[in-house]
């Protein structure tokens, strides 16, 4: 719990990047990412 006392602001921050995490997995939005990760690599590749 002394943690949580001394470093409050990043334990906030942290639950809230879990919270944004979990969003963006509910939504769907991973196969977005992945499928924009893909094709920016394949493009510097010079692939696609």
């Amino acid at each position: 719990m002394t943690f949580l006392k001394r470093n409050r602001a990043a334990a906030v921050l942290l639950v809230l990047a879990a919270v944004c995490l979990a969003l963006g997995v509910w939504r769907g939005e991973t196969e977005t990412v992945f499928r924009k990760a893909v094709n920016i690599c394949m493009e510097c590749i010079g692939l696609g």
